[in-house]
């Protein structure tokens, strides 16, 4: 008996050690070879887009001029806050205040206070926002109309060089810069009506 149960478990472990191995798959991406001959590379300076592509200078603006207004109306709100306080420590060190008073002067100003804080951080962060979307927005239509601009151009690829960027140095015979910023001012309505 002790034979027959070791003749099967033999059989068992025969057969599952030779069992076939799980076919591999190739994982090796399928890319096509393209022509090196006639590519053709060009790049712009990022930063050249920021001072030149008028609707960007004008977003800009926009933003700046929001966020000058809320500096604006923060300091005023500031200072009012800053002269109900002086103005009633003065009341209160000439004695024209009674200890009730005196307390509803703290719970006010404490009351000031936190609008000031609540103003800060709910108007701060919503420019912020606004500022980032419409910039992210302009960004994907100068990433869009860079397409178009390839297309029209025949370029194969068009590389952004900026300050920090991946690209370490690029010959200046391949920039297109000025080219590409007259392309965006061009067909600014275009864009901004995709905007």
């Amino acid at each position: 008996m002790t034979k027959t149960l070791f003749s099967l478990f033999l059989l068992f472990v025969i057969a599952a050690c030779s069992s076939p191995a799980p076919v591999k798959k190739d994982s090796t991406p399928k890319v096509p070879i393209t022509r090196l001959d006639g590519l053709k590379i060009a790049y712009y300076a990022n930063d050249s887009i920021k001072k030149y592509f008028d609707y960007f200078k004008r977003e800009e603006a926009v933003a700046e001029k929001n966020q000058k207004r809320f500096e604006n109306e923060l300091k005023k709100r500031n200072k009012v806050y800053e002269e109900y306080i002086i103005k009633k420590d003065q009341e209160a060190r000439s004695g024209l205040l009674s200890q009730n008073e005196i307390a509803m002067v703290q719970q006010k100003a404490q009351q000031m206070q936190n609008e000031l804080m609540q103003y800060q951080q709910t108007e701060g962060q919503r420019i912020e926002e606004q500022t980032m979307k419409s910039l992210e927005a302009i960004n994907k239509k100068v990433e869009l109309w860079g397409k178009k601009y390839c297309e029209k151009h025949h370029i194969d690829l068009l590389l952004i060089q900026g300050q920090g960027g991946q690209i370490n140095y690029i010959k200046k015979e391949m920039d297109v810069t000025k080219a590409f910023i007259n392309f965006l001012n061009e067909n600014q309505s275009q864009i901004e009506k995709e905007l």
